[in-house]
């Protein structure tokens, strides 16, 4: 299992958009085989990062992904929101691999 953190680097006067933006991904995302953790706006420090993170089998899995998210309606159309309204300056994908113990949660 892979991890993948998606950095953007957004333009902090279009945080609503980016908002726009990660919920449409929170419905193609699992739609298209990719186990979604959620996407992170800007609260407090930093008014120009966000995040998005998922989880995916492998990298061959990934490839996979990619193509069904290319071909999804809504996948297409979000892409070419943010092409439209310019509110990502940068996205950096990072995948990685979990090498410790997951955590426990305390009650």
């Amino acid at each position: 299992m892979l991890t993948c953190v998606i950095r953007y680097h957004i333009v902090p006067t279009k945080r609503d958009l980016f908002c726009d933006y990660a919920k449409n991904w929170g419905q193609a995302i699992p739609r298209c085989g990719a186990d979604l953790i959620g996407y992170f706006a800007p609260q407090e420090g930093s008014s120009t990062l966000a995040y998005g993170i998922y989880n995916i089998e492998s990298l061959a899995a990934y490839e996979a992904y990619r193509g069904r998210l290319a071909a999804d309606p809504l996948g297409r159309e979000n892409y070419e929101f943010a092409q439209r309204e310019k509110f990502l300056l940068r996205e950096d994908r990072t995948f990685l691999k979990l090498v410790s113990s997951p955590h426990v949660v305390m009650a």
